[in-house]
């Protein structure tokens, strides 16, 4: 096994990791809490290192990042493990099952990029994915290292649940985050999620600094999607920054959580509170007509068209709405 960054021994042969809020401190012969750090003879390991559960090629759309290359493609891979214990957990099975994993290098998967890009696929790079990618951050830190040297784009869709110091060692090579920001208290985190709100915060506030970061919450029906909670969360982003694109996306049940899946209207009341004050709001994992496309913000004309997960730039002048001249934020060429 490859032993872990991000960690200090301690009496009896315990280890306490560093990486995430958690602080685990881990027993001979314990786990963490992600399940992928693990203690052998004092020594902290990433047990996860090097094991896939499954890749392959997604459209950039599909992470979602909509203001990121829109139209592209991206090698997709992920391995166990997570942080986090959501109920409503879309990825129950890899995140907290025992699925088969397949054997692969930071080289190897690094060559499988470049493969499909020389196979005519508009592949951009790699995204760490599926599971919680910080969880298996020494894998994917010497990935995208090499990644970036070979010309790829590196990608993490995440919880935004890591420790600072490992967020900022791995930054200078992340070309693009998608955060979950998956309710706007405390105590939607402790109950639901096994976890705070205010160091995902605190990632989103530092990532957006150093690359582009799109974010995403899953309303769950009388759970996170009060309107008070709502105008919060657009509030806090707004402050940040105007232009990070948000993403309302429509629950299902789902692992251990048994709610009916969230009404349509409340999806398009959160886009309508949130579009207040955020220049670029959508609505994923649901059927809306209009709710994927891209809107000018200052005149209200459609500039970027989605259907599935396709993009296709309709009333666009260069980076420019071609109607009014307002410049659209996003990063990168459209591939349609």
């Amino acid at each position: 096994m490859h032993e872990a960054l991000y960690y200090k021994k301690k009496e009896k042969n315990a280890v306490a990791c560093a990486l995430c809020p958690h602080y685990c401190k881990i027993q001979e012969g314990k786990a963490g809490i992600c399940r992928s750090r693990v203690n052998r003879g004092g020594v902290l390991y990433a047990a996860n290192y090097g094991k896939v559960t499954s890749y392959g090629m997604d459209p950039i759309e599909k992470k979602p990042l909509y203001h990121f290359y829109p139209g592209s493609y991206i090698l997709s891979a992920g391995t166990v493990g997570c942080n986090f214990q959501c109920q409503f957990c879309q990825n129950w099975s890899i995140a907290h099952g025992d699925p088969p994993t397949n054997d692969i290098t930071p080289a190897g998967l690094v060559e499988m990029a470049m493969d499909y890009a020389g196979m005519g696929y508009p592949n951009i790079g790699l995204a760490y994915t599926y599971n919680e990618p910080f969880v298996w951050y020494e894998f994917v830190f010497e990935t995208a290292v090499l990644a970036k040297e070979a010309g790829l784009k590196n990608v993490l869709v995440t919880n935004g649940s890591v420790n600072e110091d490992p967020l900022r060692e791995i930054l200078p090579f992340i070309d693009a985050m998608n955060i979950d920001v998956k309710g706007f208290t405390e105590d939607y985190y402790k109950k639901y999620c096994k976890g705070g709100l205010q160091p995902v915060l605190k990632t989103v506030e530092t990532a957006r600094r150093e690359c582009h970061v799109e974010l995403t919450t899953l309303l769950i029906p009388g759970l996170n999607d009060a309107e008070e909670e709502i105008e919060r969360l657009a509030d806090w982003i707004a402050s940040l920054d105007r232009d990070i694109p948000l993403h309302f996306s429509r629950y299902f049940p789902m692992y251990k959580m048994d709610l009916p899946a969230t009404p349509l209207e409340k999806l398009v009341q959160a886009r309508e509170i949130a579009a207040k004050k955020l220049r670029y709001v959508y609505i994923g994992n649901a059927q809306i007509p209009g709710t994927n496309d891209t809107f000018c913000p200052r005149c209200g004309d459609e500039v970027i068209s989605r259907i599935g997960h396709s993009a296709r730039g309709v009333g666009l002048s260069g980076r420019k709405c071609s109607n009014c001249g307002e410049e659209i934020k996003f990063v990168g060429k459209i591939y349609e």
